[in-house]
């Protein structure tokens, strides 16, 4: 079995990693930081939006379990492409739609993911995600991982 990677942008990375992880296929959705300038970036110096650092979300999976077409539909589904540098209430370029392709065929299957969705006038606006080589991919502090699955078994246990 062969694994894959690709690095996903939609926003805050606590939404998005938990909506990849659900998928049968996918074996780690890891938080982290990508596309910037800043070499070692932490969560408080992305956040003042100066490293060029999106949050974003760092999938393997196994092609032979789920397609990287299956993986781009989550993608366009799980966020608004067509707001630049804004995801609901956050706000800044951390926050950008972004997909970091890993090989060529990632690319062309993006590029082309995208160009249907802009045909069919999925969204009245433009969409407006970028589509990147992958640049180098830093792990976000280990209380960004799995942070929505830890919070909803708290607020379970809280209610309890």
């Amino acid at each position: 079995m062969q694994m894959e990677k690709v690095i996903f942008g939609a926003g805050c990375f606590w939404a998005v990693e938990v909506t990849f992880r659900l998928i049968q296929g996918v074996s780690e959705a890891i938080c982290g930081y990508s596309g910037g300038h800043v070499k070692d970036p932490t969560y408080s110096n992305v956040c003042t939006g100066k490293t060029g650092h999106a949050e974003v979300v760092q999938v393997e999976y196994d092609p032979d379990q789920v397609t990287y077409k299956a993986l781009l539909d989550v993608f366009w589904n799980c966020h608004n492409p067509t707001t630049r540098n804004q995801q609901g209430l956050d706000v800044g370029s951390q926050y950008r739609s972004v997909i970091f392709f890993c090989t060529t065929e990632q690319e062309v299957t993006a590029r082309s993911s995208m160009e249907e969705l802009r045909l069919i006038r999925r969204w009245s606006e433009p969409i407006v995600t970028e589509i990147l080589p992958a640049s180098k991919f830093y792990r976000a502090e280990e209380y960004h991982q799995k942070y929505m699955e830890r919070r909803s078994l708290m607020k379970n246990y809280d209610t309890e």
